[in-house]
């Protein structure tokens, strides 16, 4: 391996070498206790390491072969990397595709770019700017928009020319043969995207004004739809066998078993050379569409890799072995059966049947999918999450199901060897009664690896115990059936931490995505001295002892509208819960603290904060009637209660644009956090921000007398 200092060394005489190794087999090489230890167990997992590992081993090798000379050679050389490091990237930050972000408005000054927000993690000025000079000998054009519109929000989008929808009086010199105001009765494909973004059918003149919301027809309008909800992606996640059926042929594509709607893979282009499609952004498949798609022998849809694919024993169900059937329930079942030797799919509920003729099936039925839905928390859609891996924990790996068939048996195995990690590695579905026992000074993680989100069903509660200083970490999981609790009078566990899980609120759902048990809790701290640390996840109830914390940070906690989210345990959940430090999140339900800090908060049920004098809440709001310490910028304000309260587009668990704020929520909440974001849990997503940005582009780059409008899709 190359190291810093290597370039140094080689420059030297051979003796000098030579002399350094000798000295280091002397005096037993460079490595601390600590290091040693950790080439010890690096050494002993070799056959399991990640790349990242491997380049830590071989670190650690490098580094106890060295002697003081190559030791000091390395210091030198990590110095000289970074001069050298710095001088490519002087050399790079001239041109606007390697530029470092900071550099990207000083590149844009030469050309008169003016700078905007500062943009969400993950999205930055690059394409945009790259874009510039060709937006301005474009400037107006629908297509120029579209990109213009995606660049600088970073959402899908499609444009819409009012006046070629708009049903007129037609010239005989200048007659447009698409422009029918009688829409074809026959011409289903046409029909199914009436009211969509893509909508075919003109309209009769709407006078009112575009940009504040009104009709969108009209000579000057420019209609801008975005889609500006997540899409989750799942990759071979066992299906779910419907439990009404007892033939054994239907299942659904849910792990949860609710009943939900297929969404595209968007096919993104560099650059947009024509007007987007359905197939261009994430766009809900019907049966229609998949049937055409399939009918092609060619599928864009469906297939490896692409918007939906069925594998059997993890190979692709062929597309002539697929059809598309309406499978809506009726009073002896579903609609439709498949035909014989096929698969059915009905994309619209997210439905499958086998053919009798295909039973029993030869290997495990396991599909992937793309859905709208919370992006970036709870773990779904296959996001990347690795930076919130656990650090400092001990190299003691086991693998599930590579190592281990069960995540009980990995836990017990990490458990016994003194700590360490426990990885999921792919998105199964596990049924099994779960607990976890560890020593004093002991960490534990069991996480899901990184892309992947597995179910775990619990037939029962999941139990967790750990001696003094003990730390517990999840990552990644999606659990339902029960809960995660701590309790036992020798339970001494210092420390919980849970990141992108989601517990699913009312711990299971029906076909219809509705909570078998409304405002049952999903996580309970029964012990005092336990911090709980959520963090970009789901919830349902929270139950902590009152001698106990929690902190939240960018979550969702669902008791229902009519349920207690927060308080002291299940049998009195409306008794005061342990201190709450709670920031950009969004509670549904009441809840009770003895003390309280929230920021950039919605909370939507009545708040009660046993300790007035201690604790604050700032840029957040509270339900009327709510008993919070001081205030500061928050809402509703004295005499407001009927007026500054915030709409939600959803707060059904499942649904596509679960606890997104409405466009109907007034300004005061929904551009109310401390940074003039929106309140509650989507805060970080800046999207008041980005709305403010394309209007401060469409400003530079609409022409004289047309008028844009930004419309919402979901």
């Amino acid at each position: 391996m190359t190291t810093p200092g290597t370039r140094l060394i080689d420059l030297l005489p051979a003796v000098y070498r030579l002399r350094d190794v000798e000295e280091a087999s002397s005096i037993g090489g460079l490595l601390s206790a600590a290091e040693t230890a950790e080439l010890a167990g690096l050494e002993s997992t070799i056959a399991t390491l990640t790349p990242a590992e491997w380049t830590r081993l071989e670190e650690l090798r490098d580094q106890a072969g060295r002697g003081p000379l190559a030791a000091l050679l390395t210091v030198l050389g990590r110095e000289v990397d970074l001069i050298a490091g710095d001088l490519v990237q002087l050399y790079e930050d001239q041109f606007v595709e390697t530029a470092a972000p900071w550099a990207l408005p000083y590149v844009g000054d030469l050309i008169g770019y003016r700078s905007l927000h500062d943009r969400p993690s993950g999205l930055t000025a690059r394409a945009e700017l790259g874009h510039t000079i060709a937006f301005r000998r474009r400037k107006g054009t629908a297509a120029m928009l579209e990109q213009l519109a995606r660049d600088v929000t970073g959402w899908d989008a499609h444009v819409v020319e009012g006046f070629r929808l708009l049903a007129t009086t037609q010239s005989m010199n200048h007659v447009r043969l698409a422009n029918q105001v009688t829409p074809n009765a026959r011409a289903g494909r046409a029909l199914e995207l009436v009211g969509s973004a893509f909508d075919p059918v003109p309209r009769t003149l709407d006078v009112r004004r575009f940009e504040a919301g009104g009709g969108r027809h009209n000579i000057p309008n420019i209609g801008i739809s975005l889609w500006r909800l997540g899409l989750q992606s799942v990759s071979e996640s066992p299906v779910v066998a419907d439990p009404a059926d007892a033939t054994g042929r239907h299942f659904r594509f849910s792990p949860l078993g609710d009943d939900f709607g297929l969404c595209t893979l968007p096919i993104r282009e560099d650059e947009i050379e024509h007007l987007a499609e359905p197939v261009n952004v994430p766009f809900p498949i019907s049966r229609r569409r998949l049937d055409d798609d399939l009918a092609t022998g060619s599928p864009i849809l469906y297939g490896n890799e692409l918007s939906l694919g069925l594998f059997l024993g993890g190979a692709v169900v062929p597309a002539a072995d697929i059809r598309v059937c309406n499978l809506t329930d009726t009073a002896g079942g579903w609609a439709h059966d498949a035909p014989a030797g096929t698969f059915a799919i009905d994309p619209e509920l997210g439905r499958i049947a086998v053919a009798a003729d295909r039973l029993p099936l030869p290997a495990p039925l396991t599909a992937s999918f793309h859905r709208a839905g919370p992006d970036g928390i709870g773990g779904g859609g296959g996001y990347p999450r690795s930076s919130t891996f656990a650090a400092g924990l001990p190299a003691l790996r086991v693998r599930v199901p590579d190592d281990s068939a069960t995540i009980q048996g990995a836990i017990a195995a990490v458990a016994a060897g003194g700590g360490g990690v426990v990885e999921i590695t792919d998105s199964g579905r596990y049924a099994e009664a779960l607990s976890i026992d560890i020593g004093d000074d002991t960490a534990l993680e069991v996480r899901a690896a990184d892309e992947v989100q597995p179910t775990i069903e619990l037939p029962g509660p999941w139990t967790v115990r750990g001696g003094r200083r003990s730390r517990v970490f999840i990552n990644g999981l999606r659990v339902l059936g029960d809960r995660l609790v701590v309790r036992g009078a020798a339970n001494q566990l210092a420390e919980l931490h849970v990141a992108h899980c989601t517990f699913v609120p009312g711990r299971r759902l029906d076909w219809q995505g509705r909570a078998l048990q409304p405002g049952a809790s999903s996580l309970a701290i029964g012990i005092a001295g336990c911090r709980l640390w959520l963090c970009n996840s789901i919830v349902g109830a929270l139950r902590v002892n009152a001698d106990s914390s929690a902190h939240l940070d960018e979550c969702i906690v669902d008791a229902g509208r009519e349920g207690n989210s927060y308080g002291a345990s299940d049998t009195s959940p409306s008794d005061p819960g342990g201190p709450l430090d709670i920031e950009s999140s969004t509670v549904i339900g009441a809840s009770a603290m003895r003390v309280l800090n929230a920021s950039n908060t919605i909370l939507l049920g009545r708040v009660e904060a046993a300790r007035r004098q201690e604790g604050c809440s700032r840029f957040s709001y509270a339900a009327p009637g709510s008993v919070v310490p001081r205030r500061y910028r928050c809402q509703p304000g004295e005499g407001e209660a009927a007026r500054n309260v915030p709409h939600f587009a959803s707060l059904v668990f499942g649904a596509a644009a679960y606890a997104r704020l409405a466009d109907s929520t007034p300004a005061a909440i929904a551009t109310g956090s401390e940074d003039e974001s929106e309140m509650g849990v989507w805060r970080r997503r800046y999207e008041p921000q980005r709305h403010a940005d394309l209007h401060t582009r469409l400003d530079e780059y609409l022409r004289v007398g047309l008028v844009a409008g930004v419309i919402h899709e979901s």
